[in-house]
């Protein structure tokens, strides 16, 4: 980078932008398997030939260098795959439902309703399933066996999941213009990129990031990178006074710092109490923002009187161009070593926890009992359960996968009522039997209002 060869040429800028949003996903429901059987000329007992509900469609949020911003999610916050088809006789299965894939720009933090983080996308391409799509219900040919010969029921589609999640973007910049509101970061970042902030004389100006993507060096031998004007800071940021963290978050994941110090004279505060400030705040927000490469840049040099206070590095004036190819340099240079330092790209952060397949039971605030897990659900989502062979289906199941024994341990007894899904089954054990081996939970089903007898043993 030669003398001369260190213009920035201007190639970039992000406007209308947004960094927080809501989007609502939900994903596509199951298909419900068919009752069918066979029926052709001549054959009196065909069997069932019910086929499977096709799965529905799950909602991914990819990460995209093509979106720059939430803005986006704010007018349209609604993002929802399609539903799977039902079976069909004839053991035609329902086809699944088309997905969808949401994207969202490089660097977005997803967070639940209750603030914790369940995804950070923050290189191009990281997925994360945002909802899961409903699983297809089994059709009644799935329930044949040797005892059962004519299934008349089949099994209801899952309900795709559906939630609302917080969207959060923190720019990926290579460097970040710090400072005091109308210390001239607009001013600096209009004059080495074509990003057009608002520039006036007077606080606050700029109340939205912007990003400027800067080439420095020859052509064929030339660095680039991005530059971001975060909003001013003020003391106590760090405790979101001011906009505070909706600020200093966008200077988390650049590599580099500019803490820019306003020398002009109107202004009362020396340049080494703003410099006081601003590394304080940054401290106080993330310990490790100070270990990050930083250089202390005087600015508005052309209308600084006398001696400078503080300890600048570098003194420029966005106005005049003094310094500029300087800065454009030692900027250069701290973004090429700050890259080679990185032994590997930050990659998706999921701590997202899946719904879990293990059977847990707890108690509702009236006393009864609710079981928990997929297997159970998907045991007692059928499509008849006054059949008499799908109510002993449903016993069974639930038998084999230990949800009698989990009731005894959580102190169930008979007349209690439980709840699993949409069902409600009043306890009662088994006559002559060990309650604690295999109890009995259901002589009577409710279910949308209707009720009938199930199966008594």
């Amino acid at each position: 980078m030669a003398g001369g060869a260190t213009v920035p040429r201007r190639i970039g800028a992000v406007s209308g932008f947004a960094d927080e949003a809501q989007v609502h996903v939900k994903a596509g429901n199951g298909g419900a398997g068919s009752v069918s059987f066979r029926r052709e000329a001549h054959v009196s007992r065909g069997g069932p030939d019910g086929g499977d509900g096709g799965d529905g469609g799950d909602v991914w949020l990819v990460a995209s260098t093509n979106q720059a911003s939430l803005l986006g999610f704010r007018d349209h916050p609604h993002r929802a795959a399609t539903d799977g088809k039902h079976g069909q006789g004839k053991k035609r299965h329902g086809p699944r439902g088309q997905g969808l894939e949401v994207p969202v720009p490089v660097g977005t933090t997803v967070r639940g309703p209750d603030g914790s983080v369940l995804a950070d996308l923050a290189a191009a391409g990281d997925r994360w399933l945002a909802a899961a799509g409903g699983r297809g219900g089994r059709g009644n040919a799935r329930f044949l066996t040797n005892r059962r010969r004519a299934p008349g029921f089949a099994e209801q589609g899952e309900a795709g999941e559906e939630r609302w999640l917080d969207l959060e973007l923190k720019l990926l910049a290579d460097v970040a213009l710090v400072g005091l509101p109308n210390s001239g970061k607009s001013t600096l970042i209009s004059r080495i990129s074509a990003a057009r902030p608002k520039v006036a004389a007077y606080p606050f100006t700029t109340l939205e990031p912007h990003l400027g993507v800067v080439r420095v060096g020859r052509p064929g031998d030339e660095v680039e990178f991005v530059v971001a004007d975060v909003p001013g800071l003020v003391e106590g940021a760090a405790e979101g006074k001011g906009l505070g963290h909706r600020f200093l978050r966008h200077v988390e994941r650049a590599r580099a710092l500019v803490v820019l110090l306003d020398l002009a004279p109107a202004d009362a505060m020396p340049a080494s109490e703003q410099e006081r400030i601003l590394l304080s705040e940054l401290g106080r927000y993330r310990s490790e923002l100070l270990e990050r490469p930083r250089l202390v840049v005087g600015s508005k040099a052309d209308v600084a009187l006398g001696p400078v206070e503080g300890d600048p590095e570098l003194t420029i004036s966005a106005v005049t161009g003094t310094g500029i190819s300087q800065l454009l340099v030692r900027l250069a240079a701290m973004v090429v070593e700050a890259r080679a330092a990185e032994a590997m790209p930050n990659r998706s952060v999921v701590i997202h926890r899946p719904v879990s397949d293990e059977i847990e039971i707890a108690r509702a605030e009236d006393g009864s009992f609710v079981v928990l897990g997929r297997p159970a659900l998907r045991a007692v989502a059928l499509s008849d359960l006054n059949d008499h062979d799908a109510v002993d289906y449903v016993q069974s199941r639930l038998r084999r996968l230990g949800v009698e024994r989990a009731l005894v341990r959580a102190g169930v007894r008979d007349g209690d009522v439980v709840h699993l899904g949409a069902l409600s089954f009043t306890y009662q054990r088994d006559e002559g039997v060990d309650a604690a081996v295999a109890p009995t939970p259901v002589p009577e089903i409710r279910r949308g209002g209707r009720r009938g007898k199930g199966a008594q043993r």
